[in-house]
């Protein structure tokens, strides 16, 4: 039992070759299979099944398909997302922001995914008499909010079927989608154009439009948005509204490292 006291060598082993696991799911373009796993780390399959019972248990790794394969599980994202709210994500963006607000005048916020729901790191407001009131730290439904679809629509199919399982389509108001059905039809829409819009799915009368921000792997970490009262960001004007929140999620990506090939995205 002094083998596997605390801070042994036999302890460090374990956190290392968990660490190896999750190294080799993360460099690999498509999951493993448990033989796949021990292979291109060489340890005995007993080991490896060991661990990986560890990991799925905490949502680290998990398996997909029949087949039994693993690939990364959801809470490494959310690791990450926290990760950079530590690092001062919203710090960096608020000149951005600034800069939306300025431009639409509307409030300008930056979320990421925490915990299946959205947090709002950072936001400025307008100097307009009527305007969306926010404030950081406030968290909402991703299904029925522009900021939540934008994030939504590019996580993994896998990660975004648990997240729905578990958190719902609750109804807010006449216009909020209830169904995956319709959700994965709206995403599908959101990835093909570039944005999302929350058309008074959260609050009547309140309408917003959000795009992803992407760091410099091209992973979606966080999404920016507009809100604004709906007589005022009409649907005639989301398009136009769309392009200066995409330029501007697009900037603050170009801040991260992110350096995309071409834009491929729709504003009709």
């Amino acid at each position: 039992m002094a083998a596997k006291s605390k801070g042994s060598p036999y302890q460090v082993q374990v956190l290392d070759r968990a660490v190896a696991i999750l190294e080799t799911l993360a460099g690999s373009d498509e999951d493993l299979s448990l033989f796949e796993i021990a292979e291109r780390l060489r340890l005995h399959k007993s080991t490896i099944h060991r661990l990986l019972m560890v990991l799925e248990r905490h949502r680290l790794v998990e398996r997909r398909g029949d087949g039994g394969k693993y690939g990364l599980g959801l809470r490494l994202f959310e690791f990450g997302t926290r990760a950079f709210t530590r690092l001062g994500l919203g710090e960096r963006a608020r000149p951005h922001l600034e800069k939306l607000a300025s431009e639409t005048g509307e409030t300008a916020h930056l979320c990421i995914l925490d915990d299946g729901g959205v947090l709002y790191l950072e936001k400025v407001e307008p100097s307009r008499t009527v305007r969306v009131p926010s404030s950081v730290g406030r968290r909402n439904p991703a299904h029925c909010t522009a900021v939540g679809k934008a994030l939504l629509a590019h996580l993994p199919a896998a990660d975004l079927d648990r997240l729905l399982a578990t958190r719902g389509l609750k109804a807010y108001t006449r216009n909020t989608i209830t169904t995956p059905a319709l959700l994965q039809r709206e995403l599908r829409a959101i990835r093909e154009r570039g944005y999302a819009i929350d058309d008074e799915e959260i609050e009547e009368g309140l309408r917003c439009v959000g795009a992803p921000v992407r760091d410099h792997s091209g992973r979606v970490v966080a999404s920016m948005s507009i809100a604004g009262p709906a007589f005022r960001v009409t649907r005639a004007k989301a398009p136009a509204l769309a392009r200066a929140v995409m330029k501007v999620a697009d900037a603050f990506s170009t801040e991260l490292g992110h350096r995309p090939l071409r834009r491929t995205s729709k504003t009709a």
